[in-house]
């Protein structure tokens, strides 16, 4: 297993040890001792699966209270997968690291608590796996526009008109409003602060 630093500190790229034979391939999608020995830390507490077409876009997503760190994966088809940091006082708060993630490349992307996350759907179809160390809880879900100026992503060309986003997504908080609030609180030991206002 290969664990490559990303653009933002804490964020992890993984790569598996992949055994390729005659029937196929193997790997360890998940090993709790290597994965903590990497500085991912669990318990995972619930596991996730979602299905895309293309030009699908979700998120991007974060939970406060109740913060989540995530292991991210793909099934099937292709993703752009982005984290953005909006930890309050962090000094790359509103920063995002983008990775391909994919069925071939088969690699994972590690997100720590406070960072908003979402990716787009690059091929026709993708099925995308992710793990969780808290309980997904609606009224603690928070959303940052996949589109903000601010955070100035660099989403890929895809051949649809625009991405597919849910209306949720659609009328989510921008970057200045989550550094405007009031309502932040403390994230993992008051290292930095989470936004806590509601966005639904």
């Amino acid at each position: 297993m290969r664990v490559v630093a990303t653009e933002l500190p804490d964020v992890l790229l993984i790569e598996p040890t992949v055994h390729n034979d005659a029937r196929g391939y193997f790997f360890e999608a998940f090993r709790a001792d290597l994965y903590e020995a990497a500085g991912i830390n669990g318990p995972f507490v619930q596991d996730n699966v979602s299905c895309s077409r293309r030009g699908v876009l979700r998120g991007l997503h974060f939970q406060q209270p109740h913060a989540q760190r995530k292991l991210v994966s793909v099934l099937v088809g292709e993703v752009f997968d982005v984290a953005v940091d909006v930890r309050i006082g962090s000094p790359t708060f509103g920063r995002w690291a983008g990775h391909v993630l994919s069925a071939d490349n088969r690699r994972q992307l590690y997100i720590p608590e406070g960072f908003a996350h979402g990716f787009l759907t690059l091929s026709d179809k993708a099925i995308f796996a992710y793990k969780c160390t808290a309980y997904y809880r609606p009224e603690a879900e928070q959303v940052l526009r996949w589109d903000d100026a601010d955070v100035a992503i660099e989403w890929p060309v895809v051949d649809v008109s625009k991405p597919t986003v849910s209306s949720r997504d659609a009328t989510a908080l921008l970057l200045r409003q989550i550094s405007n609030s009031t309502h932040s609180v403390a994230a993992d030991a008051g290292t930095h602060d989470v936004v806590g206002s509601a966005a639904r």
